[in-house]
């Protein structure tokens, strides 16, 4: 099973399955001397962890995570970072009846007709429990981003539920007001019917659909390639690459067929020292596949959880029958408000990168100093002393 890593230069690979023993990754490429500790890390893995409230799946996972290499004295040593979470709460007899009977929509059937095998329970190496590893990771490039000389600031919220949206509001309000609510929304008010509305199709044994907004302010102009490589191109691999997501948009978005030329040109002006800046910013921060320097935005479409306690159709290739089955377990009733936390991850795993690559940051350590080394992560060589 190829498909495992992402990242040209900060390049992640994960491993493990939502049931198995645990899951974890291994991160190459950080740069030395960034002083790190696992409760940093802990911090967005809590927020992504199931259990956490009335509108997440039941499932008690601590989510605990154990760094196992690439650190030493507290500070990145450049060499990979091995992370791990054990599983503490798999019930995989729920998912028994299901190894030849596939539940609608899930990947039980590809996985199955493509590798002929599948670790089932759970979903195994589908399972959005897998995603815990990207915001493991995505910790420690916010991290590294924090430490260097640049100020990005990256938040996301939860802007809509069914057919439920919230108004546009402030970056301000997204990191004030997102995490005070069970459904992430920086719209209080709106967090209300939000929750009201998915208890609603909890309670029907049903699932609902929503999006997650983001912001990445600070980000430096000149990161991303044409084509291929493009910053909308990646953010778009990233995003689509999250489960259950059927649709990113950045800037205006789909909107944009609604506009003319002249109306989505993002004009240009000098600004109070002398800069090129665009007069506005339809764009989302990223024109010719390279960013601008202005702020980044988008969206990230999630379809409704698609285990669901509601009876469905599907068959049996075992016996060859039509059965009726029911998937009793603990899952999601909505998903953006624990995507929230990897969304955010998945963007700071991106803006590293591509600062990395374009030598914004130095990829062998954080002061930039090759050479020297007297710092705080290195003791003295002893023969300068």
């Amino acid at each position: 099973m190829n498909g495992n890593q992402f990242g040209k230069l900060f390049q992640i690979t994960t491993f493990g399955e939502s049931h198995g023993p645990g899951i974890g990754c291994t991160i190459s490429g950080c740069p030395a001397g960034v002083k790190i500790d696992d409760s940093y890390i802990q911090h967005d893995l809590d927020r992504r962890r199931p259990g956490q409230s009335m509108v997440t799946t039941s499932r008690d996972e601590p989510d605990q995570v154990s760094l196992l290499s690439g650190l030493e004295g507290g500070y990145t040593t450049g060499a990979p970072i091995g992370m791990v979470i054990y599983n503490k709460d798999a019930k995989s007899n729920k998912y028994e009846p299901f190894v030849t009977a596939p539940r609608p929509s899930h990947g039980d059937f590809t996985y199955s007709a493509k590798f002929g095998t599948r670790s089932w329970a759970g979903g195994g190496r589908s399972s959005a429990r897998e995603t815990a590893n990207w915001v493991a990771a995505g910790a420690v490039a916010k991290k590294v981003l924090e430490d260097s000389i640049y100020d990005v600031q990256i938040k996301a919220h939860v802007n809509q539920i069914g057919d439920l949206r919230a108004p546009d509001i402030t970056f301000e309000d997204m990191v004030s007001n997102s995490e005070n609510n069970p459904v992430r929304c920086g719209h209080p008010s709106t967090a209300k019917k939000m929750e009201a509305l998915i208890t609603k199709y909890q309670k029907e044994g049903d699932s609902i659909g929503g999006s997650v907004y983001f912001e990445a302010h600070g980000v430096p102009r000149g990161l991303g390639a044409p084509r291929f490589d493009s910053f909308e191109a990646r953010l778009g691999h990233a995003m689509l690459s999250l489960p259950a997501t059927t649709a990113f948009e950045f800037g205006l978005g789909r909107s944009a067929r609604e506009y003319t030329g002249f109306e989505r040109n993002d004009p240009f002006t000098f600004d109070n020292d002398g800069s090129v800046v665009p007069t506005s910013n339809n764009h989302g921060g990223i024109q010719g596949g390279i960013t601008t320097g202005e702020v980044i935005f988008g969206e990230v479409t999630f379809h409704a959880p698609t285990s669901i306690v509601k009876k469905q159709q599907t068959v049996d290739w075992a016996t060859n029958e039509e059965k009726e089955i029911q998937v009793i377990g603990r899952h999601d009733p909505v998903l953006p408000p624990r995507g929230v936390p990897v969304v955010e991850s998945l963007l700071n795993l991106i803006v590293l990168d591509f600062m990395l690559l374009g030598g914004r940051i130095n990829p062998d350590r954080i002061d930039g100093k090759p050479g020297v080394y007297d710092t705080d992560y290195h003791p003295a060589n002893p023969q300068n002393e």
